[in-house]
Formats: structure tokens, C-alpha cells, sequence
């Protein structure tokens, strides 16, 4: 590695497969972060070309917000292949991403996976349960898995029909009620329960989990008797480092306010680029390990008490503890850390 004008650059002489990690790592980020922007470009595009593509774009518009609207909440449209594309596979070997089962799911049941932490992008919980980069379908076999997402990523066009061909839903209680309960055994969600709140605390070392006041899984949970599974991914936070932004301070209230109207966080943070390792929006090449835990099984209830849902929720931290625990100096981190919850 060279190193001029303050910058680390990347060896000339690298593998063609590592080159085409990188870049593809990156292309998918630049999706996940502009993704919508391009969406929008797009349909700003098809009103411009000619009066063919602007009824095209028209009728398009028409049919998601009117005759389709319901479908991201009704399951989706899954399709497997979608989920099996190569890209996939190339992505999870970039830094690379691991899924280690720790205990048998049956398949006649459905489940509610809560996914931590959630990092700056997600990429431990996308990689492992929105494709088959790291083959979730041979470990649970009979399981069909659906990452739950922002509902505002449904109400950008074209974004949509990518997210909802890879068994992608919205965060909304009618999403997974239906999918926990109306689609049939197996299928299950994978919910970020930490959400945009806890992307603001994603960084190298930092093991701060959003989970304290985090109870409207807990209830769902309950009410469709589905089971609760926690699962923790180890290095998620490796992945980028984040500008401070401890409570109180300004750049923190900004951060928050934007949140609150926007639904969304904007972490001020930064990884490596394609062809240096000193800043980009490519994460870092850390593995990431992600450890799907001990199942909490248990009988529905559809009208649970406060106790019922305080009680399943502590049973619930104490299984992300304990997946912390077993493992975390495995993972090279310090035995004397813990998980906090906030």
C-alpha cells in the first residue's frame, strides 16, 4: 500500500475477484443510499422523452398508488430468483458476511427475527435475510424469510417493485400480522428493531443497542403467537466510522430532528473508496458474523397485558445477552464489554 498527498492507496496489483467485490459493494450502496434519488431522476426522465413514456410513467404511477397500494403489505411479490442473483454472493465475500445457526427452527412454525445492531447500511441483516448470499434457506430449510424496511421506501416508484421482488416489506403492524399469520407456516420477518435511532449509534467498538422502550415487536409478537428469535451481527458496526454526535450535541439535535419528520436518520459517516482506503462511501472489507440465537417460543394472546409484554420482552434482551456473551471474544472483542441498552 502506498501512501501520498495523506491518502492510503490500494495496491496496483490486486486480484481481478477483489476488484470486482469492491465495485460491486459499492454499486449496491450507492443503490442503497441514492437509490431513491436515481427513482425519482428516472420518472423526471420518462415525462421528458415523449408523450409514449409519460402515459407509460402515468399509468404506472396511477396503478402503485391506487390499484397496487396494498401489496407491500399483503406479503409482497416474492421472487426467489431475485434473491439467488450472483451479485449477491460477490457482495457477501467482499467482507465477508457469515450466518451461524445455533439452534434447529421448525419449519411448521412462523417466526419474528429482531436483527442488531443495525448498523450505518444494514448490510449484515440485508445480506443474510434478503438474499441467499450466505444460504439462509439451507440453513432453515422450509423457512421464507421477509426483511421488514421503511414504509417510505414503498411510495418511490420502480425502488418499490426491486424491494418487493426480494421478499422486502413495510414496518408496519398490518405488514407482519399478515405475513405472520395469514401466509402460512414458515414465513416469518426480520425486524431492525433499533431503526434510524440506532444508526446513529453505529460505530467502531460502540455496543449500544436501541431496545430499552423498543416493545411494538414484543406485542406483535404475542398477538400472532409467532416465535421470537434474536439474532446479533457481530462487526456490523466495523463497517463505517461515524463524526461524534454524543446526546445533547448540536450536530445529535439535527440528526434527531431530521428523524422525527423525515423517518429516517442521516449518520454523518464515512468508509473507504474504490481505489484508497482513506475515505469513500465503500464500507470497510470487516467480516461480519451473524448469530441467529435461541428461539423464544410461545402461545398466542390477543390481548396481551402490560406483565405479559414486559416479561417476553426482558426474557427477549436476556437472549440477545446471551448470544453477546458466548460469543463476543470469539469475535476479538474485550471480555469486559457488554451490551447497553438505551
Amino acid at each position: 500500500m502506498a501512501k501520498a498527498f495523506g491518502i492510503e492507496w490500494a495496491p496496483l496489483k490486486i486480484p481481478v475477484k477483489r476488484r470486482r467485490q469492491t465495485f460491486l459493494v459499492w454499486i449496491v450502496g450507492s443503490t442503497f443510499m441514492f437509490g431513491h434519488i436515481f427513482c425519482v431522476l428516472v420518472c423526471l426522465f420518462l415525462l421528458y422523452i415523449n408523450l409514449f413514456t409519460r402515459i407509460f410513467l402515468l399509468l404506472y404511477l396511477a396503478w402503485i398508488y391506487m390499484i397496487d397500494k396494498d401489496t407491500p403489505h399483503r406479503g409482497g411479490r416474492y421472487f426467489p430468483a431475485m434473491r439467488r442473483l450472483k451479485v449477491w454472493n460477490y457482495c457477501a465475500e467482499y467482507f465477508p458476511l457469515r450466518l451461524i445457526k445455533t439452534h434447529e427452527l421448525d419449519e411448521s412454525k412462523n417466526y419474528l427475527f429482531g436483527c442488531h445492531p443495525h448498523g450505518v447500511m444494514a448490510v449484515g441483516s440485508t445480506g443474510n435475510f434478503a438474499s441467499e448470499a450466505t444460504g439462509f434457506s439451507k440453513h432453515f430449510p422450509g423457512l421464507t424469510v421477509h426483511l421488514i424496511t421503511l414504509n417510505i421506501q414503498f411510495k418511490i416508484p420502480f425502488l418499490r417493485e426491486f424491494l418487493l421482488a426480494m421478499g422486502i416489506c413495510p414496518a408496519s403492524r398490518e405488514s407482519l400480522k399478515h405475513i405472520l399469520t395469514k401466509m402460512g407456516p414458515g414465513h416469518s420477518c426480520v425486524v431492525l428493531v433499533g431503526g434510524a435511532s440506532e444508526a446513529l449509534e453505529a460505530r467502531p467498538g460502540n455496543y449500544t443497542l436501541v431496545l430499552k422502550n423498543r416493545k411494538g415487536f414484543v406485542k406483535i409478537a404475542l398477538k400472532t403467537g409467532a416465535s421470537l428469535v434474536p439474532v446479533f451481527c457481530f462487526g456490523e458496526n466495523d463497517l463505517f466510522k461515524q463524526y461524534p454526535n454524543p446526546e445533547g450535541s448540536y450536530l445529535r439535535k439535527i440528526q434527531t430532528k431530521v428523524k422525527d419528520i423525515a423517518t429516517f436518520s442521516p449518520p454523518l459517516f464515512y468508509g473507504r473508496g474504490i481505489f484508497q482506503y482513506t475515505f469513500g462511501l465503500v464500507p470497510f472489507r470487516k467480516p461480519v458474523h451473524t448469530i441467529v440465537g435461541r428461539p423464544i417460543h410461545i402461545v398466542a394472546n390477543t390481548d396481551p397485558s402490560i406483565e405479559d409484554i414486559e416479561n417476553l420482552h426482558q426474557r427477549y434482551l436476556e437472549g440477545l445477552k446471551e448470544i453477546f456473551e458466548e460469543y463476543k471474544e470469539k469475535f476479538g472483542i474485550d471480555k469486559d464489554k457488554h451490551l447497553e441498552f438505551i
